[in-house]
């Protein structure tokens, strides 16, 4: 009875962590669906402001600031919960390679990634990334102030990067967000923007409005992948689950078989000991009966 009703607690207690996987799993594919509607926009917006970005550079390249001498300040990108696979784990081998560089610095976003950076020398600073789309806005805030930090040092010229999963192809990449990367091929106008500002002001105000808008389809772009990793996480394991409940269901069923087998055995030799016992009580009976009529026989003569 012990080991049955062991097995009987053990299913039970799958049974509740399979209904809070099956919860978590419904919640990512929800904000999955969420970040969509939201990356979708976001990438527009983005996209406009890079076609701009160029048209202008192309006829305005003296604006642009020169990348020579600049330390690579790396922003990456992992996760602020768990139960996403190797997510983060997957983002050691890219920061590697890209933090050769010497002079590098790096800024982790998502407490999941810090824990793995917590003794690398290179961090700069550690910031608490988003759990859902709605808690972007905030994180980008915390890393606002974390970044306007760095650049008040006195050796301050970086050139930033961000590496991130591509909710496209779930891997790693990386791409440079300051100072706005160089046109590679000639503008599809004739004639150079009008423009309402002075060059650099100009410049220097779409890059803020330009990195702004890309932190934000990165974020985005990250939690999608982030969501994906747990869905796929969270498939798997669930289906471990139902593997190993219904093991444990089958060795349920054969340990009340043999609790069954027990119990018929223990009555039929339950009954057997009842019915040796009224024979053999009957039989003493009998004999009692018979000496009786013994004794009584020689009476019965004397009287006739």
């Amino acid at each position: 009875m012990s080991k049955r009703r062991e097995v009987q607690n053990r299913l039970s207690m799958l049974g509740e962590i399979d209904g809070i996987m099956v919860a978590m799993k419904n919640l990512a594919l929800l904000e999955a669906r969420k970040l969509e509607t939201f990356l979708a926009t976001q990438r527009r917006a983005v996209s406009g402001i890079e076609t701009a970005a160029q048209d202008f550079l192309n006829f305005y390249p003296q604006a642009s600031a020169r990348t020579d001498g600049m330390q690579q300040l790396l922003l990456v990108i992992g996760s602020e919960r768990g139960f996403c696979g190797d997510f983060n784990e997957t983002l050691l081998t890219p920061i590697a390679l890209a933090a050769q560089q010497e002079g590098t610095l790096l800024v982790a976003v998502g407490r999941r990634l810090g824990a793995k950076l917590q003794d690398d020398k290179r961090i700069a600073a550690f910031v608490e990334g988003p759990s859902v789309a709605d808690e972007v806005p905030p994180a980008l805030m915390r890393l606002a102030k974390v970044l306007g930090e760095l650049q008040q040092r006195p050796e301050a010229a970086w050139r930033l990067s961000a590496l991130y999963h591509d909710d496209e192809s779930g891997e790693p990449r990386i791409r440079q967000l300051l100072p706005l990367a160089t046109p590679t091929g000639k503008s599809a106008h004739s004639h150079a923007p009008l423009l309402n500002l002075e060059p650099a002001r100009f410049l220097s105000q779409l890059t803020s409005q330009y990195f702004y808008a890309a932190l934000h389809e990165i974020f985005y772009a990250s939690l999608m992948a982030e969501n994906r990793k747990r869905l796929e996480h969270m498939e798997n394991a669930i289906r471990r689950l139902e593997k190993d409940e219904a093991k444990l269901r089958l060795r349920y069923n054969a340990l009340r078989q043999e609790e069954i087998i027990e119990e018929i055995e223990i009555i039929m030799l339950s009954a057997e000991a009842l019915s040796g016992k009224e024979n053999s009580d009957g039989s003493r009976h009998d004999a009692v009966l018979q000496d009786d009529a013994k004794r009584s026989m020689p009476n019965l003569r004397l009287s006739t």
